[in-house]
């Protein structure tokens, strides 16, 4: 009997902790989502909403918005041909600002491939071009660091990819002022930007834009291009816009003087005393 009750005992005493140790596996959360958790309050959860940086182009320049793993974007750029600076107020006002002279249109797609790189596919009707880019975006604005920094890989044909290739790299570089703007420097090199000529010119500028935000989901953006070597003809290419953010979604009315959109093509630079309307419409699917 004594026997007996010692073993009841024992097993009693040691089944406790067992219990215990149990019920707080139980109650503990899982590793995944306190790292979520964590993420999320450290602001380095590419799926958090960054109020100062909505879309991931400012007009036609690139941001440093990430893009997260698998996720997509959908971007359509919409340029009226109609030059506001040339034709009188009726003229534009007989066409609608534009809206029947025909336009020159972009559709783009990014999507996730794993976290911190994109790949990019877009068309325009400009030269039948198509454009290839990826982007890697190496560290983001933290406690820890005081910019933001993403890389850009790119080439580009026309004529449906068949001809005068434009290969380009860049980098993109930003900085939030506090709650109330984003700006950026985006230094390009890119590749035969003499297209159709048969003289290969490489051409370098220098991106400077910025997003100032005036209503929690409204905003002013505005960019421009200067060249710093190579083909310099014509003006820099230099675009503004009022912004609207709904949800998933991005819509900015724009104005530009050309119809510039991938790298290349603002890398020729804008049309001068040219200003085009138009507008983007952006789609995230995360």
């Amino acid at each position: 009997m004594s026997r007996l009750c010692f073993v009841i005992t024992l097993g009693l005493s040691l089944g406790a902790p067992w219990g215990a140790a149990s019920a707080h596996a139980q109650a503990a959360p899982p590793a995944s989502s306190t790292a979520a958790v964590a993420a999320q309050a450290s602001g380095d959860d590419d799926a958090t909403l960054r109020p100062l940086e909505p879309d991931f182009t400012l007009v036609n320049l690139p941001t440093t918005l990430p893009l997260p793993r698998f996720a997509g974007n959908f971007h359509l750029t919409h340029r009226f041909n109609q030059n506001l600076r040339r034709a009188p107020f009726e003229e534009q006002l007989s066409n609608l600002f534009g809206l029947d002279q025909g336009a020159t249109i972009q559709f783009e797609y990014r999507f996730g491939v794993m976290r911190y790189l994109e790949a990019i596919a877009a068309r325009t009707n400009n030269g039948k071009t198509f454009q290839f880019s990826g982007k890697y975006d190496a560290f983001h604005e933290s406690a820890s660091a005081p910019l933001g920094l993403s890389a850009i890989v790119s080439i580009e044909g026309e004529d449906n990819f068949q001809r005068d290739y434009s290969p380009a790299l860049g980098v993109v570089v930003s900085r939030t002022l506090g709650n109330v703007a984003a700006v950026y420097a985006m230094p390009f090199w890119v590749h035969n930007t003499l297209s159709g000529t048969g003289i290969a010119r490489d051409t370098g500028f220098v991106g400077l834009g910025t997003r100032l935000r005036i209503r929690p989901t409204v905003y002013v953006v505005g960019e421009v291009s200067p060249r710093i070597g190579g083909f310099e003809a014509g003006d820099a290419q230099y675009a503004f816009a009022i912004e609207k953010r709904v949800g998933a979604h991005v819509f900015s009315l724009t104005f530009a003087n050309s119809a510039a959109t991938t790298f290349a093509q603002i890398a020729r630079g804008g049309i001068p005393d040219n200003l085009l309307f138009g507008f983007n419409l952006a789609r995230k699917f995360y």
